[in-house]
């Protein structure tokens, strides 16, 4: 094998492919980098068998050939060939020449033979713009639950409804749901990416710009699209049916400036018991609400936010860090809050957007 490529488009192709290269010392095949050299591209082809890349950049290739290099060492060395725009690579014996201006290394091949391939996958396809999928994703993957006791809820749930495509996430304690208009996708009743599999899923789809086709099996998803091909597990269960448990009705509403509210509960952080406690009191006549956190070593606050009710006072307590990372995802300048009952959910929602909900579940006190 003897190639010329670029460095940059080199160094990028191996620092994606090694960040989904294996860990487990016990298969070492599943720690290295496969790259494929043929045509007028090389393949560079990484996995640890719960997801799995493979990157095509173009290549002046004077002969073709397959090598097998241990992940970490590829990415440290090409990372570091900044002198030079272009760079070579040759098989020499069991070893891997690489070759740019003022610097040669030679790294040791490993045996093909134990490397996996990557799955190919058959079933449903349809095309999607990368940056909705980014967008869903980002929407709803602070609430997936991070244990795997309920692989079901330690995912992202993805479906059709209607002209929309639905992002869910939740593990018990809130529940995120963004639906984003589609035209023209086939009805899709169950997609469930793990939560461990995600921010892979999001590095990738950060390279990638228009659309992308996505194809999907019951076991296992692949996006494609600007030479790059990704390819995931799915977890086959079934996402509880998280519709019954949205209040369809409200006693209360409260609409506030979200500046004004993320400002107050940062500044109850600095006096939150151990349980993030924070008690939302509504106040009909005052037209504001009170929030107050107090701990017994630290000191207590109280704040008083001026805002538009509707509906009976009532008073509920709230994980403050779970409150804070709606934040994330709401970027509206006011922020409704609906209340049902102390002991029952509130919806959050951005006053401007209504293609976002979040639910978040009171605690006792």
């Amino acid at each position: 094998m003897k190639i010329k490529c670029k460095t940059e488009k080199l160094k990028n192709a191996v620092t994606l492919a090694e960040k989904m290269s294996g860990k487990n010392l016990s298969l070492p095949a599943l720690q290295a980098i496969l790259i494929v050299a043929s045509g007028s591209s090389l393949k560079i082809r990484s996995t640890n068998l719960a997801v799995g890349v493979e990157i095509e950049i173009p290549a002046t290739i004077t002969k073709e050939g397959v090598v097998l290099i241990k992940g970490d060492i590829l990415s440290n060395v090409v990372s570091n060939l900044t002198n030079s725009s272009e760079i070579t690579l040759s098989l020499e014996g069991e070893n891997l020449l690489i070759e740019s201006q003022g610097a040669n290394t030679v790294i040791k091949c490993l045996p093909q033979e134990d490397f996996p391939t990557l799955p190919i996958v058959e079933g449903e396809t349809f095309k999607v713009k990368t940056e909705i999928l980014q967008e869903g994703i980002r929407s709803v993957y602070f609430c997936c639950a991070t244990t795997e006791i309920k692989p079901e809820i330690s995912s992202i749930f993805i479906y059709t409804d209607q002209d929309n495509l639905v992002f869910v996430a939740t593990d018990s304690f809130r529940l995120s749901e963004k639906k984003i208009k589609v035209k023209g996708l086939p009805e899709i009743s169950k997609i469930l990416i793990p939560y461990k599999n995600i921010s892979d899923f999001l590095r990738v789809l950060d390279l990638l710009q228009g659309e992308v086709l996505v194809s999907f099996s019951k076991n296992q998803i692949s996006i494609s699209g600007d030479g790059v091909y990704f390819t995931s597990r799915l977890i086959d269960g079934a996402f509880p049916d998280y519709r019954l448990i949205i209040p369809k009705e409200e006693k209360t509403k409260v609409v506030l400036m979200r500046s004004e509210l993320l400002s107050t509960l940062r500044l109850s952080t600095v006096f939150a018991d151990k349980f993030y406690q924070v008690i939302f009191n509504v106040n009909n006549s005052k037209k504001s609400i009170i929030i107050q956190s107090k701990n017994n070593d630290v000191g207590s606050s109280t704040s008083a936010i001026e805002a538009v009710l509707d509906g009976s006072d009532i008073e509920v307590t709230f994980n403050l860090k779970y409150f804070l990372d709606v934040f994330q995802t709401i970027s509206s300048d006011s922020i409704s809050i609906s209340f049902t009952e102390p002991n029952k959910p509130i919806i959050i929602k951005g006053v401007s957007d209504s293609s976002f909900i979040y639910l978040l579940m009171p605690t006792n006190r």
